[in-house]
């Protein structure tokens, strides 16, 4: 047993799509323990994905629990955890009543069923749209506002129950101390929530909600709005006996798991993108500028750090669709081994398959949910690591899209930071880099989220004095996969037939998706 007398220890959850993760980190941001909970995600309907919000809480439960008996092994008690964040999905939409509890199982992120309602939004044109995220849009179903556009139309006496829509992460801090409040992250990339950018005034979107009938949502959202990295609250009494954790326990406000996966990959200052891979991928970088592009989400003030705007791109379905290809060959997850190493032995391209990776529709460049996946180049000598390959690469593809649209706009990272799924595979990770081109830097910490989630707990309780300098203490470079010139020149025809695919397939897509 090590000696920790006078260590400070962080606690740093990760709520994903999945599951919820767990871990303890100490001040120079070592994990000393992990544990976690699964719970299960359905899809009543083709684009719909729903889940029971108290599986989450249950989950939170059983996971500190864990975590704090294997903490004990290792001499660490809870009188050691000196507080606590989490990071969640985005846009995991709930409807409490006024004792936070669920009223029907939460839309998450990935339910893309407000497609109608996202695009009337955008159509309103109002100047929230313009003032926020996207310049004048887009929109996406996967938001907020559509989603809660579409319960009050399909499911509305619940609507009218509701105390408060919010968010996967508003409810879990509601639980944790008693307080009902937002996360400026989630309310500045997501809701529309104006955080003083251009008329001195902070607030949600009131004229956006009255162009499309929903002023009553407003007195539904938290009405308070809280930084990452601040405190949140003391823990309750309540939830300080279920979690075996000590009452007062400090609670820092996090935000979307992307974002906070960027403090944990240390990406706190202009110049760096974050690549965060997983069910999904986020590209994520900062600017000191506010700027605008087709394409691209953003810029959000203040949404990671203080007097910096983010910038976001992001991929629906990534490492989901690799999930769902294992599931239909009806392997179990050491399968992945053996279909990375036959994957290995193949050339770049797959032998002729291109595949469009956009099995939820599509977040960025073009912001459609209505598109659908698309494999093709089959003939019969392709096999399932052909199959395997070619979805590795059409994430890759639509990566690098991603990548040309920010450097359209404006925006040139001289750094990308990887973390999630993806580090797992050495192979998808040197398709990523073969791909664009460019070298990819891992950190020490590859579950960045939870480490973010920590870091912020490190700076809400006064061990830091601000996130950068957290950062700095810790987060650790571990290693860098440098791209093969020769795979990169072989990508760039495969790269212009993903690229030709999607205008050539929207029309058709759309059809099919209206069945």
């Amino acid at each position: 047993m090590s000696d920790n007398k006078g260590a400070a220890y962080f606690i740093g959850v990760d709520g994903g799509t999945e599951s919820l993760r767990v871990g303890i980190f100490d001040e120079r941001g070592r994990p000393q323990v992990y544990a976690s909970s699964s719970y299960p995600t359905t899809f009543p309907e083709p684009s719909w994905a729903e889940q029971t919000p108290s599986d989450w809480w249950n989950a939170l439960v059983d996971s500190i629990h864990n975590v704090l008996a294997e903490g004990r092994k290792q001499g660490i008690t809870p009188a050691d955890i000196k507080g606590m964040a989490l990071d969640t999905t985005c846009c995991s939409v709930v409807m409490l009543d006024e004792r936070g509890n669920a009223l029907r199982p939460a839309l998450i992120w990935m339910d893309v069923r407000a497609s109608e309602e996202a695009s009337e939004l955008a159509a309103t044109g109002d100047p929230a749209l313009a003032v926020n995220s996207n310049g004048a849009g887009p929109v996406s179903a996967e938001w907020l506002i559509p989603k809660a556009m579409w319960l009050k139309r399909h499911d509305r006496a619940y609507y009218d129950q509701a105390t408060w829509v919010c968010e996967y992460q508003d409810y879990l801090n509601f639980k944790l101390t008693g307080r009902m409040a937002a996360s400026l992250n989630n309310a500045s990339i997501r809701w529309h929530y104006n955080n003083q950018r251009n008329d001195g005034q902070g607030g949600y979107a009131s004229s956006l909600l009255a162009a499309v009938n929903m002023t009553d949502l407003e007195a539904k959202l938290p009405s308070q709005v809280v930084p990452m990295g601040d405190v949140l609250g003391p823990l309750t009494q309540t939830s300080a006996d279920a979690l075996g954790l000590p009452a007062g326990l400090p609670v820092i406000q996090g935000g979307a798991d992307a974002f906070v996966a960027m403090i944990g990959l240390g990406v706190v200052r202009p110049g760096a993108l974050a690549l965060i891979t997983g069910s999904s991928h986020l590209h994520l970088g900062l600017s000191p500028i506010a700027f605008h592009g087709t394409g691209v989400w953003g810029t959000y003030l203040d949404a990671v750090v203080k007097g910096l705007h983010a910038i976001e791109g992001g991929q629906t379905s990534t490492g989901s669709v690799i999930n769902w290809f294992r599931n239909l060959l009806g392997l179990d997850k050491d399968a992945y081994a053996e279909l990375n190493a036959q994957a290995a032995k193949l050339p770049p391209g797959a032998e002729g398959l291109v595949v469009l990776e956009h099995f939820q529709g599509n977040r960025t460049p073009y912001t459609d949910p209505l598109s659908r996946g698309v494999l093709s180049g089959l003939t019969l000598k392709h096999g399932r690591e052909h199959i395997f390959r070619a979805v590795i690469e059409g994430v890759a593809y639509g990566t690098e899209l991603i990548f040309q649209t920010m450097r359209s706009a404006g925006y040139t990272p001289d750094q990308i930071v990887v973390c999630g799924g993806a580090t797992n595979s050495p192979l998808w990770l040197q398709i990523h880099a073969d791909v664009s081109g460019l070298p990819l830097t891992l950190t020490q910490v590859a579950d960045a989220p939870a480490l973010g989630s920590a870091i912020l707990a490190a700076v809400g309780s006064g061990h830091f004095k601000d996130i950068p300098s957290a950062c700095d203490a810790m987060v650790h470079t571990e290693r860098t996969v440098t791209p093969n010139n020769d795979n990169h020149a072989a990508y760039q025809e495969l790269m212009a037939l993903y690229e030709a695919t999607y205008p050539a397939m929207k029309d058709l897509l759309h059809q099919q998706a209206s069945l």
